[in-house]
């Protein structure tokens, strides 16, 4: 495999800073320098900074992401997920929930788990509780259920069920960037708020907002088997 794939598995670091290392020369591979997009074999004599790589444990955190961080592992993007959640080793943000928006999301250094779960083939579930601008009649259900075209894209249906006049809950199997505020706008509703509450069988029960804790072996192995 290609060596950041190789580093990002290993829960040494993301496949981006992978490139940043090599850019910087860091990375030996047998004896000689790394060059970008190396392929590598688990045997290869590996050294970063003059030492072996090793292995790191695996991490798995459900973190209740309050409004106003966002989920990037850039460190210079002011109030980054990274920075919020100060975890003393590499981890990153399983996808993204929009700064606006607040509930769950997965925080992992395994980058296999991440990269099955974030596949849209897979067609993993994702629930929210949203709150509009003003109350919805049963059409914008039926049409919200049905699938919007957001820009040239056809939303997956998904299931779509009132909880009160002004908000829904609503399971999505596809990630596109600020899809439910998007699907709301077409038909002429602003999200006010915005809160994923469940990704396949985790859900948020049970943590207070800004607060984490780690997933349980039993909700790793299912994961790991979608």
């Amino acid at each position: 495999m290609r060596i950041n794939k190789l580093l990002s598995n290993y829960g040494i670091c993301s496949r981006s800073d992978a490139n940043r290392l090599i850019e910087e020369s860091r990375i030996i591979v047998n004896g000689k320098q790394c060059i970008p997009g190396q392929w590598v074999e688990i045997e290869d004599d590996i050294l970063i900074d003059n030492e072996n790589i090793l292995v790191r444990k695996k991490i798995y955190i459900a973190l209740n992401k309050p409004i106003g961080i966002t989920c990037t592992a850039a460190k210079t993007v002011e109030s980054n997920i990274i920075d919020f959640i100060n975890y003393p080793e590499y981890i990153f943000p399983v996808g993204r929930l929009d700064k606006a928006s607040q509930g769950l999301i997965l925080m992992t250094n395994d980058g296999d788990l991440a990269n099955n779960i974030l596949n849209s083939k897979h067609e993993h579930e994702k629930e929210y509780i949203v709150t509009v601008n003003k109350p919805f009649d049963d059409l914008f259900i039926e049409g919200m259920s049905k699938g919007v075209q957001i820009s040239s894209v056809n939303t997956r249906p998904c299931s779509v069920r009132r909880v009160s006049g002004d908000t829904f809950r609503i399971i999505l199997t596809q990630g596109l960037n600020k899809q439910i505020r998007r699907m709301s706008k077409t038909f002429g509703y602003t999200v006010v708020r915005l809160e994923r509450v469940r990704i396949i069988d985790i859900r948020i029960d049970g943590i207070n907002i800004g607060s984490w804790r780690y997933l349980t072996e039993k909700e790793v192995t299912e994961l790991s088997n979608r």
